[in-house]
């Protein structure tokens, strides 16, 4: 049988990116983008209405890691899509440590203030008071 391994989150960046760069054998070396997601669900608790907030750990790889590096920052409200992945390691003191992450396939950035910050117009790059003039353009 075959199983599948899918999430979808939308929440709050936690934190601005940790972004790490290993060296290797390849032309470009490959790079990691990690941070925290916050998702938070509201509930009815005797009448009263209380938000759960989840933490999860995502990660972001290659070119999706320079996307992540460019446009998230703290607060910024985002939809992940990967898969779940689980390690284990011990750290120096000889303590088992356990972690789940989510591996991310594709994000989106959902806040519209952030979207618009992110989005540069290559155009309005060049057109700066002190560019030369572009000339007769054929269109």
């Amino acid at each position: 049988m075959i199983g599948v391994n899918k999430v979808i989150l939308v929440g709050n960046v936690g934190k601005n990116p940790d972004v790490v760069t290993f060296p290797s054998d390849g032309a470009t070396p490959v790079k990691k983008a990690s941070f925290p997601l916050a998702t938070t669900e509201a509930r009815r608790r005797d009448n009263e209405r209380v938000e759960i907030t989840e933490w999860h750990n995502v990660v972001c790889w290659r070119g999706l890691a320079d996307v992540a590096e460019r446009i998230l920052s703290k607060g910024a409200q985002i939809y992940v899509e990967g898969r779940l992945q689980s390690r284990s390691w011990e750290d120096k003191e000889g303590n088992k440590r356990h972690v789940t992450e989510v591996v991310a396939d594709n994000l989106l950035l959902l806040s519209k203030r952030q979207q618009e910050e992110s989005r540069s117009n290559p155009l309005m790059d060049i057109l700066t008071p002190e560019a030369e003039p572009l000339g007769d353009l054929p269109f």
